[in-house]
């Protein structure tokens, strides 16, 4: 089994820059993911708040910001990273999130104007289920790590903006730059360059790439991880980098979204459909008619004090792979991939001697475009590459695909 503070590291886990990032102009920055421990959170409400993001971006009634933007705000994996924005800088750390794409900060911590601030006068709309954010546009100088700097990035400064998480000053936003289409409403048809996008165009790396590996947490290292920028880096995964196209099926195709199909045993539990990635997902979540599918086969049955579906002791040793059909390649979960960390059942309000499974409920059955969420549980197995600039997705296995410590 993970440590009781292996996972439990990652269910608050803030991104420091601890140590001086790659800088070689047009080579690829890569910044170390530094975790602590934060118990502050209810973590017994994480399902819910994994299904009532997955509703807010699946949803097809909505349009512009109100569909497009959806920073995660409340989960039990939060990633932030050091952010110094204007001249002299001021230091706000900022969710990093695959699922939204605006830079923002929130209303309670204060944004400092300085000689490189300007107010572009234009108002920002982001709608945050379950929480929301109005403020004004800013352009001004961004910095990350010790030195690699972005001149005239978008800003977003709140004026308000409601359930945010405590210690957490913003939004970071690295998924498509498509997402901020409509978040400027004076401007409803503009995106806004993203962070990565103006990297790139301002020369600092030289492809539109951000790439990010993650690993189970150790109390004995402050590491936990890398977000690289301008490309990848091969220490961080084994064999090759695997591509495929961002899916053109919609809602998810507006995300880090794929086509792919999903298998238990050699039975497919879920026929080529769409799907996305998200490191502002905890779970794996899959459409209800595959989630039954997947029930029935294990032989789990649901919680209903959790949310999870548990297995008995005999039945987890009969677990077997939870495939995902990604392009040409398979991505195996393995039967300890599928399972919450034992010596975290506490946090889930669960009881210490049950086996919970990690995969659930996305809400609604298959076929509406967006049919599965691959979350934190499955990207701390492989490697991931947001490819903007050849509009690709990458994955590749790590040391810590294959791991049994759950």
């Amino acid at each position: 089994m993970f440590p009781a503070t292996s996972i439990l590291t990652l269910l608050l886990l803030t991104l420091s820059i601890t140590g001086s990032p790659i800088e070689i102009r047009n080579s690829p920055i890569t910044l170390p993911i530094a975790g602590r421990l934060n118990f502050s959170n209810d973590t017994v409400n994480l399902l819910h708040y994994d299904k009532a993001r997955a509703a807010a971006l699946r949803n097809p009634s909505t349009r512009g910001h109100a569909r497009r933007t959806t920073p995660a705000l409340h989960r039990d994996v939060i990633y932030t990273t050091a952010v110094a924005i204007g001249s002299p800088p001021t230091t706000y750390n900022l969710l990093v999130d695959t699922g939204s794409s605006n830079t923002w900060l929130a209303a309670s911590t204060k944004y400092v104007v300085t000689e490189t601030s300007v107010n572009t006068h234009q108002p920002v709309v982001v709608v945050s289920p379950p929480g929301i954010f109005f403020g004004n546009e800013y352009l001004d100088t961004v910095i990350l790590g010790s030195g690699v700097t972005i001149t005239k990035q978008s800003i977003g400064v709140a004026n308000t903006s409601s359930d945010f998480p405590t210690g957490v000053d913003g939004v970071l936003g690295i998924g498509p730059v498509g997402l901020t289409e409509g978040t400027l409403p004076q401007l409803s048809t503009t995106t806004i360059p993203t962070v990565t996008d103006n990297l790139y165009k301002q020369g600092a790396i030289s492809q539109d790439i951000v790439s990010a590996f993650f690993q189970p947490s150790n109390p004995q290292t402050e590491t936990q991880g890398h977000l690289t920028f301008g490309g990848t880096n091969a220490t961080m995964y084994t064999g090759s980098i695997a591509y495929t196209p961002i899916t053109t099926t919609q809602p998810a195709s507006s995300f880090w979204g794929i086509d792919g199909s999903i298998t238990y045993d050699s039975m497919t539990i879920l026929s080529s459909t769409a799907g996305i990635f998200q490191t502002g997902t905890s779970f794996i979540l899959i459409a209800t008619d595959a989630l039954a599918k997947y029930q029935s086969a294990t032989g789990a049955v649901l919680d209903e004090k959790t949310g999870f579906l548990t297995v008995s002791s005999a039945q987890y040793s009969a677990l077997k792979n939870l495939d995902f059909h990604i392009g040409t390649e398979t991505y195996s979960l393995t039967p300890n991939a599928q399972i919450w960390p034992r010596s975290l059942n506490s946090k889930i309000s669960g009881a210490s001697d049950v086996i919970y499974l990690i995969v659930n409920d996305i809400g609604t059955h298959s076929g509406i475009g967006l049919d599965f969420v691959c979350g934190f549980t499955f990207l701390q197995r492989f490697y991931s590459v947001f490819d903007t600039a050849n509009s690709r997705i990458g994955l590749a296995k790590t040391s810590f695909t294959n791991a049994t410590t759950n």
